[in-house]
């Protein structure tokens, strides 16, 4: 067993053991003690501020301490399965990324739970964009101008990630899908070195998340080529969709939400997303998320199910064709 698996698994374990401490929860007084956000990531980034803005909403609100716990490791895997086999009462809770919705087609029957039967989608909260970077002075100023290179030259241009199965990783793999081209892979331990790798040109191009490039397009270190949403990003109206420049049909919204265990009573879902619904319509929360280049979505329980369902066939059709393995 991939050594990865093996410390879901002991993961695993040792949520069960305290699941079955804690017991059940009942919904007429939820919460009457701790609650925990499990953040399947190392503070900071988006996922780690989504989770601190709710933790201190939500620790006024119901009057009881909600703790960040952050649990990263095995791309995720450590943290999501620590929720999925957690005790279904509403006191542990999971941010979820649009990585998780890959994991299936990386990691095929090798899963230590069920992404779909073992969750309880709780609330879509937002979502960003990823940029086509390039450097400022780099000779791609327009989508058309990389793909007539990557057409002449295959396999030359050089790109980076923060890993496979990271939204910029599954956002190339799309684009080369849809464009018939090839590009290398460069991946990287974090946004931070990736963009720093394009900046020093140790690689050519790179998609990312709006709130990692967005100093440095507008500080001119980075030229944006195009945004990868059915919209322009908010943060960037000069900058068209890859759709809008010759690839119809390509789409990636990098969303954020929150998950229970599968099995936590309805009514709590329904507190819980009624409460992070009243955060996130918060100007103060809409300003803050805006700023980093997320806009609010707040969905229902069911929209936010929908969504997962959908992007875990996307994605895994996508790995499937591109033949990305994680040993």
């Amino acid at each position: 067993m991939h050594e990865l698996i093996k410390r879901a698994a002991g993961a695993c374990l040792a949520a069960l053991a305290c699941a079955a401490a804690m017991g059940t929860a009942h919904a007429a007084d939820y919460p009457d003690r701790q609650v925990r956000i499990v953040v399947p990531y190392p503070p900071g980034g988006f996922n780690d501020t989504l989770a601190r803005t709710a933790s201190e909403y939500l620790t006024k609100a119901w009057q009881q301490p909600v703790v960040v716990d952050n649990r990263p490791g095995g791309n995720t895997l450590i943290g999501n399965t620590i929720v999925a086999k957690s005790a279904a009462d509403g006191y542990t809770l999971l941010i979820t990324p649009l990585p998780f919705s890959a994991l299936p087609g990386l990691y095929r029957d090798k899963m230590p739970y069920d992404p779909v039967r073992d969750f309880e989608p709780v609330i879509w909260a937002g979502s960003t964009q990823n940029i086509l970077a390039v450097r400022a002075d780099s000779p791609y100023r327009t989508v058309q101008d990389v793909l007539a290179y990557a057409r002449k030259n295959p396999g030359r241009l050089n790109y980076g990630s923060t890993g496979s199965g990271s939204s910029n990783h599954l956002s190339m793999e799309l684009f080369l899908g849809m464009t018939e081209t090839r590009m290398a892979h460069i991946p990287y331990k974090g946004s931070a070195p990736a963009v720093t790798a394009l900046m020093a040109g140790d690689i050519d191009l790179l998609f990312d998340n709006v709130p990692n490039v967005y100093q440095q397009i507008k500080a001119g270190k980075l030229r944006a080529v195009a945004a990868t949403g059915a919209g322009r990003a908010p943060l960037l109206p000069d900058v068209p969709t890859v759709a809008e420049s010759g690839v119809p049909g390509y789409e990636v919204n990098v969303w954020f939400g929150i998950q229970a265990p599968a099995g936590t009573p309805p009514d709590i879902v329904a507190r819980i997303n009624g409460d992070l619904v009243r955060m996130l319509r918060e100007p103060a929360v809409v300003e803050k998320f805006g700023a980093q280049g997320v806009e609010v979505v707040a969905s229902s329980p069911e929209r936010f199910k929908q969504l997962v369902g959908s992007e875990i066939k996307k994605w895994t059709e996508v790995i499937e064709r591109a033949d990305i393995r994680i040993e």
